[in-house]
């Protein structure tokens, strides 16, 4: 394993620290992140074991129903307001961190587009990238 993957929100009341691998990294042009990021789309690293995450600071946490029927659970920081987390109540092994989050947002990799249904013509993502209209099985 390489370095841990380190970051937190903008003002540094939370900060996160994930020893091990992200199992899958993705923009998603779903609704949600569009809404959530403010532009077409989120990017995001997901991890396979919330035991592999340490998490310090108390975030604000908003619950909402995905596409899938399933709650999605965003972890955002009550101070500055930065989204720092998801968690899935269907996977609730599974966390994943937004991109721009971490200490060196380098170090995201885009594996795929999801949710390209409610992509947008103006969000150009990578071409060469897999895109699926929902979210591919994982």
């Amino acid at each position: 394993m390489s370095e841990p993957y380190t970051g937190g929100c903008a003002c540094g009341a939370i900060r996160y620290s994930i020893a091990a691998e992200p199992m899958f990294q993705n923009d998603c042009q779903c609704r949600d992140c569009q809404h959530k990021s403010g532009t077409g789309h989120g990017s995001y690293l997901t991890f396979a074991q919330r035991a592999d995450v340490t998490l310090n600071g108390e975030a604000t946490h908003w619950d909402m129903v995905g596409d899938s029927g399933n709650v999605k659970t965003r972890g955002f920081c009550p101070t500055c307001g930065s989204p720092v987390y998801l968690g899935f109540s269907a996977m609730p092994d599974l966390f994943t961190v937004h991109a721009a989050s971490l200490d060196d947002p380098g170090r995201y990799r885009p594996q795929a587009v999801t949710y390209t249904v409610r992509g947008h013509a103006w969000d150009r993502l990578d071409p060469a990238l897999p895109a699926f209209a929902t979210m591919p099985p994982m």
